[in-house]
């Protein structure tokens, strides 16, 4: 691989999954890994299979399907790798390599703590410790699969004299990627770029693996840092679709690439990523994990092309890159403002959707068809914008235990906001309840609050218009937090609460409301039956 290319290593179903609330299903994992090999990423890590049975089932079956499977846009012989994360410990890493074997191009990524605070409070192990497990556990991931990435966390507060002698253990152990993360999103651009070329001067054997960068975006610094690693001489820039991640976020997919495209000439790197897919990947990771993209955010933003100031729109009419430094086609943003109408075909509405990057048939297609005839006899002119929210409202929900039958609202200043609502339920029966609120969100809340019966507390609710006009669908996403997880446990051994997310879309926002509680309630039963399936099996040792 020539020194001009950048290998994209997304995370974003395994550190971007870690976000409150961004939990995703195994079918989900699925199509979301899909889209990121068409995408064109190099690397996919698809989780942290010790985390629990679900985790490895997810990754072992994104090894076996997308792993070594040929995909569009992409050689056959070069299908992504496929990285399933753990810690240093011979439990997880043959947990790890059990999930990602099945793939033609494994991965084991393994890390553990090297900075004076993580060694002192959390590991409770000198430097000598730390080496020494950096040797043993590196050499026995290699001695499984030939391909290992060593991490070490915190590497931004860790001395960069032990730094050096961390990664050089690992290259000696059979390292054949280094990652240099920063974890907590605590360096400056100047202080982690130069943190590179500190290693690449000082340790022997850098020049025979790849450098990596993984930066978090705390001090809102991500991006820049991992340019800044690049322009070091680091090879792999781990990112997130979105940016999403631990507590602030990652490095945001989008932003290094088009930062790399844009400024070819002053980075002289590239990437392998299809930048007119970059919208399209967006939306559908906002949708799957619930977290709304803001307008504002670079790229994707809903307004990262708009321009309202008069000064703006009379420079944009005259030349585009007055204002523009990228085009919005360039990341797929651009669209068709009239699509599909009510005389539209099956036929007809099958392509177009295959245009925008959804291959769906059967009874998937059947069912959406129906609900687009459905829209567009309520809505005159629909535009690539509808369609996305229609899709996404059909195929990325939970398995629906409990379905919305019906829904009947009486609201105004006149009387008490009532909700009216029927529910087809897992037994197959349908239920009916009435419920009084606040406004008519709260009463319909209510309502299926009654008939599901479950404990949870609204964390969240958002509502969004897709396109512009009177008869614009409404998009609605809401979290919500459920009892105590016996099988996520802290470190002091209390059991957590698992946040979980619903979406939803219609031209009738409260009934896109009722679509995404139900969703996120959907999912919590769903976790709770994982739960008690996991419970009557054998017991999931995870190492310490």
């Amino acid at each position: 691989m020539s020194n001009d290319y950048v290998r994209i290593f997304d995370t974003t179903l395994r550190d971007g999954e870690q976000s409150p609330g961004a939990t995703m299903t195994s079918g989900e994992k699925l199509e979301v890994a899909r889209a990121l090999a068409r995408l064109g990423v190099d690397v996919i890590e698809t989780g942290f299979p010790a985390a629990s049975p679900d985790d490895w089932r997810a990754v072992q079956m994104i090894a076996r399907r997308v792993g070594d499977a040929p995909l569009p846009g992409r050689p056959a012989s070069e299908p992504p790798i496929i990285c399933g994360l753990a810690r240093a410990t011979k439990k997880d890493i043959e947990r790890a390599w059990t999930a990602v074997e099945p793939a033609a191009r494994p991965r084991i990524h393994t890390f553990i703590a090297t900075s004076p605070i993580h060694r002192e409070h959390k590991l409770r192990m000198d430097k000598a410790q730390v080496l020494e497990r950096v040797t043993a556990m590196v050499g026995f991931a290699r001695s499984l699969c030939e391909d290992i990435e060593f991490s070490a966390e915190d590497a931004g507060r860790t001395e960069l004299d032990f730094l050096a002698e961390a990664v050089a253990a690992a290259i000696a152990a059979g390292a054949t990627t280094i990652n240099i993360p920063d974890t907590v999103g605590y360096t400056t651009p100047d202080e982690f770029g130069a943190r590179i070329a500190y290693l690449r001067q000082h340790v022997t054997g850098i020049d025979d693996v790849i450098l990596s960068v993984h930066c978090h975006n705390d001090l809102g610094l991500a991006t820049a840092n991992t340019l800044a690693g690049l322009k070091a001489g680091a090879r792999q820039a781990e990112v997130t679709i979105n940016g999403i991640g631990e507590r602030a976020g990652n490095t945001a997919l989008e932003e290094v690439v088009m930062a790399l495209h844009t400024r070819r000439a002053m980075f002289g790197l590239r990437t392998g990523i299809d930048t007119t897919q970059l919208a399209r990947m967006s939306k559908m990771v906002s949708t799957v994990t619930g977290m709304t993209v803001q307008p504002n955010k670079a790229v994707v933003g809903a307004n990262a092309f708009a321009h309202e100031a008069g000064i703006h729109q009379d420079g944009m009419l005259k030349h585009t890159e007055t204002y523009e430094i990228m085009r919005p086609e360039t990341v797929g943003a651009a669209q068709t403002r009239l699509v599909l109408g009510k005389h539209s075909g099956r036929h007809a509405f099958a392509v177009r959707l295959r245009e925008l990057g959804h291959a769906i048939d059967g009874e998937e297609l059947d069912r959406t068809f129906d609900r687009f005839k459905t829209l567009a006899d309520k809505k005159k002119h629909l535009t690539d914008a509808d369609l996305e929210a229609l899709v996404a409202s059909e195929l990325y929900q939970a398995i629906a235990l409990y379905s919305l039958e019906g829904l009947q609202v009486a609201c105004g200043s006149m009387g008490l906001p009532t909700a009216t609502v029927s529910l087809r339920g897992p037994e197959g029966h349908n239920h009916i309840h009435a419920a009084v609120g606040t406004g008519p969100v709260d009463a319909t809340f209510k309502a299926i609050d009654a008939i599901v019966k479950t404990d949870c507390q609204l964390l969240e609710y958002l509502v969004q218009g897709v396109t512009e006009g009177i008869d614009a669908i409404g998009e609605v996403s809401v979290r919500i937090r459920g009892e105590a997880d016996e099988s996520r446990v802290t470190a002091q051994g209390q059991a957590q609460p698992r946040v979980f997310h619903g979406h939803g879309a219609d031209t009738d926002i409260i009934v896109a409301s009722a679509k995404a509680y139900l969703g996120a309630m959907n999912r919590l039963l769903q976790a709770k039956l994982r739960s008690v399936e996991v419970a009557a099996g054998p017991e999931l040792k995870i190492g310490a």
